[in-house]
């Protein structure tokens, strides 16, 4: 039996020739929508390592200069006030001048925030510093807040609608870069600021070198109509208005999920890392602070703390930021990893599987955990000697940045999932304003906490911890009422959270 030969497809010529073109299209066009991604994405990156270098540098040389952890927790207020009311206000500038230009004006402002802070003289008096360095920080405030709309907003212009699982590894990977290079910036600034002499004046002159190598993608290579909504009046009111009813209930969420970390981690953490035990301060001491533990200055014969209280950690500037850093780019890393952390274990049941309501009410949950118990390890510190007491701290870290990290990465997807593709701009920036809320309040109750609650500053951080895992619990039950039930949650055989068939309504159609 001869096997019948199927006709072969003669193709004519013009045939192949069009077909060859519209592959040639085909990734012109895929060039031209990747290269905004790339440009932001870069800048936005660059931008970052100096955001975080600047924070480490000014907490190292103001607690050097016997600030308190209150005082240097007001310098930072207007730089996340800022962030509130830029959020709101870039959203709209975003959507009516486009990305372009909010990154070009974000990174104008970073360099002109460096700038002042060049000129902080440490013969200033406290309050005329404060006032200064405020000031200057509510630059770099409105510099971030701009910046990261662009690196936020362009992963939604450039992900086809019905490709979430895509668009959500390509927000985890943005995310978890920028917090690992933040990190870096951590490390740059507490090892440049030790430079003997002018290590400040170094450390600040490299940053602003970073964010002039980002400038000239973004003048040369971005549209002026990337991100821009084709309206032309756009009011006030738009800007707390019109956004499908998920994105409103996710942004409260957010403000106490970033209060959670920053109720401990932004002031009180470094000033714990660098203030020294009780048993090295009052004791007799060399002019030349040789016989002084860091954290502390020969002060008329005596070792005196450089800031306030006692019973830290009395670590070394750079010591501190390696781990602050550390933590960051841990941090950082799982957000990167978030999708294969998420999706494959936990969000097994659909095709592309991305994080719904349900994963960030359970994230929220165990976000509570390693708070919790380091509130007991600080609160009873005196159990431990200095070495167990730091094994126990750098392992709830540990733990720490990777809860944080996933709850993060899911937040950011959710508010790109849920913001509509023409008000992308606006929706990220209305979300970002409470994200910048709740950091604003978590730094300023913490500084006060901090220096306020005991002279014993292992207890003081201990209450930090303590509130900080109860803001985890109040950004999970803010997210139980997110529409968005369309998928379980399991892990391995076991399945969680089913979806009720009345309860699968999508966020993006769903509004005040």
């Amino acid at each position: 039996m001869t096997k019948e030969t199927e006709p072969s497809k003669v193709t004519e010529p013009f045939e192949d020739e069009n077909e060859t073109e519209n592959k040639e299209k085909g990734t012109e066009v895929t060039s031209k929508a990747m290269r905004p991604l790339v440009v932001i994405t870069s800048s936005y990156l660059l931008y970052t390592v100096t955001d975080g270098a600047i924070r480490m540098i000014i907490l190292l040389h103001a607690y050097n200069n016997s600030f308190t952890a209150m005082q240097v927790a007001v310098m930072f207020t207007l730089y996340e006030l800022a962030g509130v009311m830029t959020n709101l206000a870039a959203g709209m500038i975003g959507a009516k001048w486009g990305l372009r230009t909010t990154l070009l004006f974000g990174l104008t402002l970073q360099l002109a925030g460096i700038g002042m802070l060049m000129g902080w003289k440490e013969s200033w008096d406290k309050t005329t510093a404060i006032i200064y360095v405020t000031i200057s920080q509510m630059l770099t405030g409105i510099a971030k807040d701009l910046t990261k709309l662009g690196g936020k907003t362009v992963t939604k212009l450039v992900t086809p609608e019905d490709k979430e699982g895509q668009l959500f590894k390509i927000v985890s990977f943005v995310t978890g870069m920028k917090n690992s290079l933040k990190g870096l910036g951590y490390f740059l600034g507490s090892v440049l600021i030790t430079i003997p002499d002018h290590g400040y004046y170094i450390s600040l002159a490299t940053m602003a070198f970073l964010i002039l190598l980002a400038m000239p993608g973004a003048v040369f290579f971005l549209s002026d109509d990337l991100g821009r909504v084709k309206k032309s009046n756009l009011k006030l009111t738009d800007a707390f208005l019109g956004y499908p009813r998920n994105l409103y209930i996710l942004s409260a969420a957010r403000m106490f999920l970033f209060m959670s970390r920053d109720m401990w981690f932004e002031v009180p953490l470094p000033f714990y890392l660098r203030s020294p035990s009780c048993d090295d301060v009052g004791v007799d001491c060399l002019v030349d602070n040789s016989s002084c533990v860091s954290g502390t200055e020969c002060i008329a014969g005596i070792c005196e703390n450089l800031a306030e209280g006692c019973g830290g950690m009395g670590l070394d500037r750079r010591v501190v930021g390696a781990i602050l850093a550390s933590y960051i780019i841990i941090y950082g890393q799982i957000q990167s990893w978030t999708p294969q952390l998420v999706t494959t274990p936990i969000n097994k049941h659909t095709t592309e599987s991305p994080p719904n309501k349900n994963t960030a009410v359970l994230w929220c949950f165990v976000n509570a955990f390693p708070t919790a118990v380091l509130f007991f390890v600080l609160r009873y510190s005196e159990a431990y000697d200095d070495s167990r007491r730091a094994e126990m701290i750098a392992s709830f870290l540990v733990w720490f940045a990777f809860v944080f990290g996933v709850n993060s990465s899911i937040h950011s997807f959710l508010v790109v999932k849920y913001a509509e593709g023409n008000k992308a701009a606006q929706s990220v920036g209305f979300y970002y304003m409470s994200n910048a809320a709740g950091r604003l309040t978590g730094t300023l109750v913490s500084g006060a906490l901090y220096s306020f609650s005991s002279d014993n500053v292992s207890h003081s951080i201990s209450y930090c911890m303590l509130v900080g895992s109860a803001m985890s619990l109040i950004a999970m039950c803010l997210t139980l009422p997110i529409k968005d039930n369309a998928a379980p949650v399991g892990c391995g055989p076991f399945v969680f959270c089913s979806p009720k068939e009345t309860d699968v309504e999508g966020g993006d159609d769903v509004k005040e």
